[in-house]
């Protein structure tokens, strides 16, 4: 039961470290931990009862990534028949495909399966490229958890106290008009600007999205427009039409927001799968904006949390390069030894 040390520091972290501000990556990389050296404990406590325990576990392990391997395969066809060809859209069935191939070949290079005729440096460097497979996929394993995780915990978010502004984050349009993706974000923010208490003053609504190459208009304006048609008084939507980027979105709405007097408490309405990205961006420029999810249809779900978990990785490239970076190092200078003449 010592690995209940550590949950426990690691539960502390996750507190205090969320408590200071929801918005940190690392939150999730806690709470993870917390959860790992929890199960760690419970399985070496009923391992001494039941011997086969760890078995077990191995075994359920590797049925439940075969499954989540042929899921997102499955999820990747889908994708492919509803939302056309694209990189984006392909992310879940090269996802699925990745955790069914690279596993096994990381075990089966570092158990030597491979032709014994080899010479022996060779087989050195196989094994070694085996053992940095492995991590690098261990790596991409927990990274995704913290992120998966902790994106589903922090979209359980729930504002207390009517905002000052509602910034409304843009998506594509389809033929200039608002798709069922971003109505449902328009809709969200329609709740709470309608559910502002008599006599309180409501929600400056700032829809945000400039217009894409394959736009005939800015989001912004299509998105207000859905708007006012909805109900909202047509002198409580400011629309930001420049922006190309989830930063941009932030940064000019908070410069709208500004200009019009509305420094108080803001709240971000974006899909739940954007939440914790568009928080951590938030974060970055200093806003103290919040940010809330609307539902997204399920089949989108996983496609969208992975390019948010490629985007985010390519934010903090310099951190994940420099871990791959030294773990492949301490690999080439085990190989080095390997092959010293002593």
């Amino acid at each position: 039961m010592i690995m209940l040390f550590p949950a426990a520091v690691f539960a502390v972290l996750y507190v205090a470290s969320r408590r200071r501000d929801a918005r940190r990556l690392r939150n999730g990389v806690f709470l993870v931990s917390a959860i790992a050296c929890g199960l760690v404990a419970l399985l070496s406590e009923a391992s001494r009862t039941t011997p086969f325990t760890v078995l077990l576990a191995a075994f359920g392990t590797v049925l439940l990534v075969g499954v989540l391997g042929v899921l997102l395969i499955g999820n990747g066809i889908t994708m492919l028949r509803l939302e056309g060809r694209s990189l984006g859209n392909l992310l879940s069935l090269f996802a699925g495909v990745a955790i069914l191939v690279l596993p096994v070949l990381a075990v089966l290079l570092v158990l030597g399966a491979h032709p014994q005729s080899l010479p022996s440096w060779l087989t050195i460097v196989l094994v070694a490229l085996g053992l940095l497979l492995g991590f690098a996929c261990c790596y991409a394993a927990a990274t995704f958890a913290a992120f998966g995780v902790y994106s589903l915990v922090y979209s359980r978010y729930r504002h207390t106290r009517t905002p000052d502004a509602l910034v409304v984050l843009g998506s594509g349009l389809i033929h200039g008009e608002v798709p069922p993706l971003l109505r449902s974000r328009l809709d969200l923010a329609l709740r709470i600007y309608r559910a502002t208490s008599p006599g309180m003053t409501r929600p400056l609504l700032i829809p945000s999205g400039g217009q894409g190459d394959d736009e005939p208009r800015p989001e912004g304006t299509a998105m207000a427009e859905y708007l006012v048609a909805n109900g909202a008084d047509p002198s409580d939507v400011l629309p930001e039409t420049a922006s190309t980027s989830t930063r941009e979105n932030l940064l000019l709405s908070r410069d709208l927001q500004q200009s019009a007097g509305r420094d108080g408490a803001t709240i971000v309405v974006t899909n739940n799968y954007h939440v914790l990205r568009a928080a951590l961006l938030a974060r970055s420029i200093g806003s103290d904006a919040q940010v809330i999810g609307s539902p997204t249809a399920a089949y989108y779900v996983p496609s969208a949390f992975l390019r948010e978990y490629v985007a985010i990785m390519v934010e903090h490239r310099l951190l994940n390069a420099l871990a791959i970076a030294g773990v492949a190092g301490l690999i080439a200078l085990a190989v080095v030894w390997s092959l010293l003449p002593i």
